[in-house]
């Protein structure tokens, strides 16, 4: 299952050629950080845990046995180092709840009028505003395109759990958008 260019780095690694690695970093770094700041919402806790996620990854390479993806194998670590961040969070800090507006359909027609640039900011930011595991999930399935399964074997959520936390989480996502649509009309007009 893992890809013939990653098993041959992995295996370099494995015998000893360790800057090889890099290659691996390099590969997955976007993804990994991504997955991190959706949970964590901080800059530098995201490149923090990412760090620590490669560096585990690295240490831990041996037992990695290729029964899944190493992209999964990976996000599963990443993810379980952005959750063990967040519950140290949440000792120190209080989380926010964010109140949302409902708006009609019709005022969700603005989105195909924007330039892709300005779509891809409006989508970012109401995929930021998700909560932290809804968030991660819809990155895994849409921007690295997991499939349902490798998302439940990163989060160790069931399938069926991931089918419905996915499900929830676009229906918020469109309230999130037509909310920001708005917002960004009325400060046009």
């Amino acid at each position: 299952m893992v890809s013939f260019e990653d098993s041959i780095y992995i295996q370099k690694v494995l015998d000893g050629k360790t800057s090889s690695f890099t290659y691996l970093v390099e590969k997955y770094k976007d993804m990994v950080y991504t997955v991190i700041f959706r949970i964590l919402r901080n800059h530098e806790d995201a490149e923090e845990v990412a760090q620590d996620s490669f560096i585990k990854a690295y240490n831990n390479l041996h037992a990695f046995e290729g029964k899944s993806k190493f992209s999964t194998w990976l996000y599963t670590i990443a993810y379980r180092n952005a959750i063990s961040k967040t519950k140290l969070k949440k000792v120190e800090t209080v989380s926010e709840d964010f109140l949302l507006e409902k708006f009609d359909d019709s005022d969700f027609q603005q989105l195909d009028e924007l330039q892709l640039e300005e779509q891809q900011i409006f989508v970012k930011q109401a995929i930021s505003s998700l909560p932290e595991i809804d968030s991660a999930i819809v990155t895994l399935f849409y921007m690295d395109d997991c499939s349902i399964q490798e998302i439940a074997e990163i989060t160790t959520l069931s399938e069926s759990n991931v089918k419905v936390k996915l499900y929830r989480a676009r229906k918020e996502l469109k309230v999130k958008l037509e909310s920001l649509l708005q917002h960004e009309l009325k400060s046009i007009l």
